[in-house]
């Protein structure tokens, strides 16, 4: 969800302390956005994601003097080396996740978008990261950036390198599929391996 204006001033302040050495802000940094990128995460590489997540955080703890912006910002940063991570995963892999994310940890972090919010909840609990991870690939990752990590679209088209506009396109592509499924009942809305 969004933050509040004043809540996103406070982790700017947070970060900057942070990135100024400061162990006690970069631990709040730390407990704000780990959840979320492991529930990416989760998404893209199943129960790898702790692993990947740990990777991505020891570059970003050996990178962060270079990294300037604010906390949006660097949320974005960080979703992108931790994708990173996730596909390098999935070329040693060779295959897609097996084990989807559980969406009980995801439904409470439905982003911005109204039509996110109304599709989760259609969506059984059981079924909805399965559900996601059959859409397209560039569907997929935009809903996950935009609905579990909170990102707008021009930090969601940072991380995967594509216009702000695209990123919008494919959210809502991939939300419009998976309304349309859950509408339809049909059996394409839940993967085989899914029930």
């Amino acid at each position: 969800m969004a933050e509040p204006h004043g809540a996103t001033t406070d982790l700017d302040d947070v970060l900057s302390a942070a990135l100024n050495g400061d162990e006690n802000a970069f631990r709040m940094v730390f407990r704000d956005l780990h959840p979320r990128l492991v529930r990416y995460l989760r998404a893209l590489v199943g129960a790898d994601a702790e692993d990947v997540a740990a990777e991505a955080w020891s570059q970003i703890a050996r990178d962060h003097r270079t990294f300037r912006g604010d906390y949006d910002k660097f949320r974005g940063w960080a979703s992108a080396i931790a994708r990173n991570r996730a596909i390098d995963l999935l070329r040693r892999r060779g295959r897609r996740p097996e084990e989807p994310a559980p969406v009980d940890e995801m439904v409470d972090l439905a982003g911005h978008d109204h039509e996110a919010q109304e599709a989760f909840d259609r969506i059984d609990q059981g079924d909805a990261v399965a559900l996601i991870t059959t859409l397209p690939r560039p569907m997929a990752e935009a809903v996950l950036l935009r609905v579990v990590m909170g990102m707008n679209a021009k930090e969601a088209g940072r991380v995967l390198g594509k216009s702000p506009g695209a990123v919008r396109t494919a959210a809502y592509r991939g939300l419009r599929e998976l309304a349309g499924r859950l509408e339809t009942g049909s059996d394409a809305a839940v993967p085989k391996d899914a029930r």
